[in-house]
């Protein structure tokens, strides 16, 4: 174990680094864009935690708390180039873009424009909050094969000044594993006074990023995906010209400080999650920040390759992510295969079942695609067996 690493206090070679996660072995876990997976030093560290929350809850809640909690945003903050003081942790990127979406204040002849790339979650939360307000949510397509210039027109043309008071863009896309030149796009839609939110669920750990030179309105990220840390931990970034009238989901006692303590505080939410993330990112550093992203995207490349060549895609059809370092990759599947979102979730669950293979399969734009993820503790022999076994079971119908 010449190549080993402290992980959270253990030494652990890379050859065997799966045991530092709670995996069942007996299954290909290549979804980890889906809900992360938290290692073990990281769920011991969250349960020290419990452990001093449950001895006496009084001091825990009653004392320092809210100074924890400042101290892990600045640490999360720090590594994601973000302003701490327009930092604020909530339970994962949909929570914050419902803050967002709230505190925006649209009236009846606003307008807030997606793209048909965007989360499902975050498209039904747009809807809500046009419904309420009597705004108009609008979705431009952008093709798989654009490039960044094609794409930054596109949006530009789609733009509405005066019209248009929200731009929503990913900046790694869920359904499609594209990379996004969101940098650019805020610019195009700053030239006409247009706030954007920039929806980087799969950002924090997998892609490296400085959010304040981005410049959006409203930046939101996961750190339970790429960083290791427990699920429900996310933090949302605001632009200093917003930060007064952010209003929070639940109001409570933080409500007269502000943001970002107003939105942190939830009462007696579990907040041991959130303590512990820097403990994830400390897993990450100690395995190699770089070695890791070169790790994951690579095997992400092979499975999509492998998988792809399986199905008899050529390797020109097989969409590139539009940048280095993306550890998801999609997969085409053949017409008729999995175009509904009914189809992909029963496609999903006859992988799991019949192959051992937990993969994510997304209808986008009437077609059916297999997300493959590459993680450290995932080896090239798990996406040659999906590839030697997926053909059979699709043959099948």
């Amino acid at each position: 174990m010449s190549d080993g690493r402290i992980i959270a206090g253990e030494y652990v070679g890379w050859d065997n680094i799966r045991e530092c996660f709670s995996l069942d072995p007996s299954v290909s876990y290549l979804n980890h864009g889906a809900f992360g997976a938290v290692p073990l030093g990281v769920q011991r560290t969250q349960q020290r935690l419990r452990d001093e929350m449950e001895a006496n809850p009084q001091r825990f809640f009653g004392q320092s708390l809210t100074e924890r909690l400042a101290h892990t945003r600045r640490h999360l903050a720090a590594f994601l180039g973000a302003d701490p003081e327009g930092t604020a942790l909530v339970g994962n990127t949909t929570t914050g873009v419902a803050v967002a979406l709230q505190s925006l204040g649209l009236r009846p002849d606003d307008e807030v424009l997606g793209t048909d790339h965007g989360y499902g979650a975050v498209n039904y939360s747009v809807a809500r909050e046009c419904r309420r307000t009597g705004a108009t949510a609008r979705s431009l397509h952008l093709p798989l094969s654009a490039t960044d210039t094609q794409l930054v027109e596109i949006v530009r043309a789609g733009l509405r000044p005066g019209r248009t008071r929200l731009l929503v863009v990913d900046q790694l896309t869920s359904a499609t594993a594209r990379v996004l030149p969101v940098a650019a796009l805020v610019a195009v839609a700053r030239e006409h006074g247009i706030s954007v939110l920039v929806d980087a669920a799969h950002v924090p750990g997998m892609l490296p990023v400085q959010v304040d030179a981005i410049g959006a309105d409203f930046w939101v990220g996961n750190l339970h995906k790429w960083g290791y840390a427990p699920r429900g931990t996310a933090v949302l970034v605001v632009a200093p010209r917003w930060r007064d009238r952010i209003e929070p989901l639940v109001v409570s006692w933080q409500q007269a400080s502000g943001f970002p303590g107003n939105v942190e505080w939830q009462a007696t939410l579990d907040y041991t999650g959130w303590l512990s993330a820097p403990a994830g990112l400390y897993t990450l550093r100690s395995l190699g920040l770089e070695r890791v992203r070169a790790h994951n995207a690579a095997l992400a490349a092979y499975g999509q390759r492998v998988v792809g060549d399986a199905l008899g895609v050529p390797p020109a059809d097989l969409p590139d992510p539009g940048g280095p370092g993306v550890a998801m990759r999609i997969v085409p599947l053949p017409p008729g295969v999995a175009g509904t979102l009914e189809g992909a979730g029963a496609l999903r669950a006859r992988i799991a079942d019949r192959l051992a293979a937990e993969v994510s399969v997304m209808a986008w734009n009437g077609q059916g695609w297999l997300r493959l993820c590459g993680q450290v503790y995932n080896t090239p022999d798990e996406y040659d067996r999906l590839a030697t076994r997926l053909p059979a079971l699709l043959a099948e119908g």
